[in-house]
């Protein structure tokens, strides 16, 4: 079949790369795509926003699945309109997908259901949310409604942080997406992330991630879209998946399913690990990037029937292999990224470092024979070995080969995994 693959982030480069060693695959696009992805499908400029322009493309080329990467598209209701037209979409409905696109809509949900996570408050003005901030002090989490690109997340070490950040989010810092501004208690714990396909009656788990939100090493600095990732999260023992898939993500399903509108696509819960268990700290309704690409990398059995099967409600039927191994990604991003940052500079050495490893691209454009970065977060080195530490310095050594002065990335992605490593050995 021929398979359409929307987005053009390191996500969408390692579905894409995963969906090419599948015999099912006959040709496959890439909308838009980036600089990475030429070997493996064909890069067509396609906006994901007007959907009849999807729906025509699809039909002029015979598309068998096409296969959703980012929030924005769910959200804005591309797989229903794929649906009503016979076109088999892997994703959730733009109902189900407020999962993701309304913080508050999720927290309600689990407050309902009786799903562990932060207590939080919801609010429309400054004055009432400052009040709650008062009342409940610091730290506190103060988290933009809407979807803010992996950036309307504050934790506010004071209550002056947090009124600054409410004013910030409540000002129009982050368009529509703080429109309405979350509130929530400070978990302490370690976070994990992990993932579960679901057809709306089904689960199918796969593997557990740790990513690094943070820019600087030793997980300081502002928030970014995620600087690296691990699989497997050595905190997620069998324990606490048992615990996750019985406590979080199954109730998740059947209050979706009850509440009329029932989820279809990947479920990607960002936990806490407390002294309590895992409590949830946010939904998102796609592949997590950069967890996507270990995930890919560890996954031994064909993606396609998968994703055909949560769309088509007969998950039941599929299994799963994984690699028994770590497999580490480490995010190369343009200097002065999460803020302002240049486009344009030239990557090389590209093929020398990628033996032995896989890059994924993200924010990249082919120029004749150069690779340019047009992004933030431009490169994922994905890197796999029988111990995080392995990974970790294959991953390292591809990077120091990558000839790009305007990059940078931490040295530090997988660090706990190391010292858990370190202290058994």
């Amino acid at each position: 079949m021929n398979i359409l693959v929307i987005g053009a982030g390191g996500r969408e480069h390692a579905l894409v790369w995963k969906i090419s060693q599948s015999p099912l695959a006959d040709r496959i696009f890439a909308a838009p795509g980036n600089g990475g992805m030429a070997e493996l499908a064909q890069c067509i400029t396609l906006d994901s926003a007007d959907h009849d322009a999807v729906v025509d493309f699809c039909c002029n080329n015979d598309i068998g699945l096409v296969v959703i990467g980012p929030e924005l598209p769910l959200v804005a209701g591309l797989a229903d309109r794929l649906g009503n037209e016979n076109i088999t979409a892997f994703g959730p409905s733009a109902a189900a997908a407020r999962l993701e696109g309304s913080k508050g809509f999720t927290k309600d949900l689990c407050a309902r259901h009786n799903i562990p996570t932060a207590a939080y408050g919801r609010f429309d003005n400054s004055a009432a949310a400052k009040a709650f901030v008062r009342q409940k002090g610091c730290p506190i989490v103060i988290k933009a409604d809407g979807l803010a690109a992996g950036k309307g997340v504050i934790i506010a070490e004071t209550t002056a942080q947090a009124e600054q950040a409410i004013d910030d989010i409540l000002g129009g810092q982050f368009g529509a997406a703080g429109a309405e501004v979350v509130i929530e208690e400070f978990l302490k714990g370690e976070e994990a992330s992990f993932f579960a396909l679901c057809d709306g009656d089904h689960i199918l788990p796969l593997m557990t991630a740790q990513d690094h939100k943070q820019v600087g090493d030793g997980d300081v600095g502002p928030n970014t879209g995620g600087m690296g990732a691990y699989s497997p999260a050595p905190v997620m023992t069998e324990d606490m998946v048992e615990r996750t898939m019985d406590e979080i993500i199954l109730p998740t399903m059947r209050a979706m399913k009850a509440e009329g509108h029932p989820f279809r696509g990947v479920f990607f819960a960002g936990l806490m690990i407390t002294e309590k268990g895992p409590e949830l700290i946010e939904y998102n309704v796609r592949f997590g990037d950069p967890e996507c690409q270990v995930l890919m990398m560890r996954l031994k059995s064909d993606i396609v029937p998968a994703l055909i099967a949560c769309a088509e409600g007969n998950l039941d039927q599929i299994n799963l292999d994984w690699h028994d191994m770590t497999a580490l990604t480490v995010v190369m991003a343009a200097r002065g990224y999460p803020g302002s940052y240049e486009k344009g500079s030239v990557i090389g050495n590209l093929d020398q470092a990628e033996q032995g490893v896989c890059i994924f691209h993200a924010g990249t454009k082919k120029n004749n024979d150069q690779i340019l970065a047009t992004g933030g977060r431009v490169l994922n080195v994905t890197a796999t070995g029988p111990t995080v530490r392995e990974a970790q310095d294959k991953a390292y050594a591809a990077v120091d080969l990558i000839d790009w002065p305007g990059g940078f990335c931490r040295r530090d992605i997988g660090w706990r995994a190391v010292e858990r490593e370190d202290a058994a050995s």
